[in-house]
């Protein structure tokens, strides 16, 4: 009965906020975002995995981002805009969102508007000024190097990893007027990683902190992943949906998205 109640009290809140909503100015490409992003970045997304934020999402309520910004924006007289969506999706291409991943599809495909129903760079910054991109936490199952680093290999080790995103990093370069906002690879829990594994994505982590980015472009870094280790190479229990799960839980997304939209607002701002 109190889940009935809630889920009501929701679906008239909806049907407010999507009337007042109607009545706002649509916003300029510059200071339209889309985030990119899986399940972990989903449970960043609605500020957490309880039940009333899961039916607010169903219902198309605004999420925590969302609201976070719409209360900005009425404090300081902006008009950002946050559109989010699952990236890539589950079909044609696959619940697969790795370097590799946004290599093949921006990168190698990059000249074309869409690959298998992805949207490449050519047709996102149409709309969007800023994007955001990550990674699902099986990112960190990150093997010892291979013999051979092959750009073009969906093979999880430090060099491919290094090679596509030396190559992202061009693709980014074509579009200087845009901005492109990167996370930091999530982690896994320590029941759920191999020591070397984590030890892989600590060195891959610090290279793309202290070489891959750079002052003074278009690229930024949000460091979600010393958010949940907090300087160590797992994601923390009390961070975790347990310890089996390293997918983020609750707590982890009420510190994380407050923290994640001033990033956002930060890279419009530059």
């Amino acid at each position: 009965m109190n889940k009935l109640k809630l889920i009501t009290v929701i679906v008239v809140f909806a049907v407010f906020s999507c009337t007042k909503n109607n009545n706002m100015e649509p916003s300029t490409i510059n200071s339209r975002v889309i985030f990119l992003h899986h399940s972990t970045g989903k449970t960043i997304w609605r500020g957490g995995n309880t039940f009333a934020q899961k039916v607010k999402l169903k219902l198309g309520l605004p999420s925590a981002v969302e609201k976070w910004f719409k209360n900005y924006n009425q404090q300081n007289g902006t008009d950002y805009q946050v559109d989010a969506r699952p990236f890539p999706a589950r079909e044609p291409y696959g619940w697969k969102n790795y370097p590799y991943d946004y290599y093949k599809i921006w990168v190698e495909n990059g000249h074309l508007d869409y690959y298998e129903d992805e949207p490449t760079l050519k047709t996102l910054t149409k709309e969007y000024g800023v994007i955001i991109l990550k990674h699902c936490f099986p990112v960190s199952k990150l093997k010892s190097e291979s013999e051979a680093a092959n750009i073009e290999s969906d093979e999880k080790t430090i060099e491919n990893y290094k090679l596509q995103y030396e190559a992202l990093y061009q693709e980014f370069q074509k579009y200087p007027n845009h901005k492109f906002l990167l996370w930091t690879p999530p982690a896994l829990t320590e029941r759920k990683s191999k020591e070397q594994w984590a030890k892989n994505m600590d060195e891959f982590y610090n290279w793309m902190k202290n070489d891959w980015d750079k002052i003074d472009d278009n690229v930024y870094l949000w460091d979600f992943r010393e958010l949940e280790t907090e300087g160590g190479i797992y994601l923390l229990d009390k961070y975790a949906e347990t310890p089996s799960d390293s997918h983020p839980n609750t707590a982890l997304a009420q510190k994380a998205y407050p923290l994640f939209c001033k990033k956002i607002v930060e890279v419009l701002n530059r």
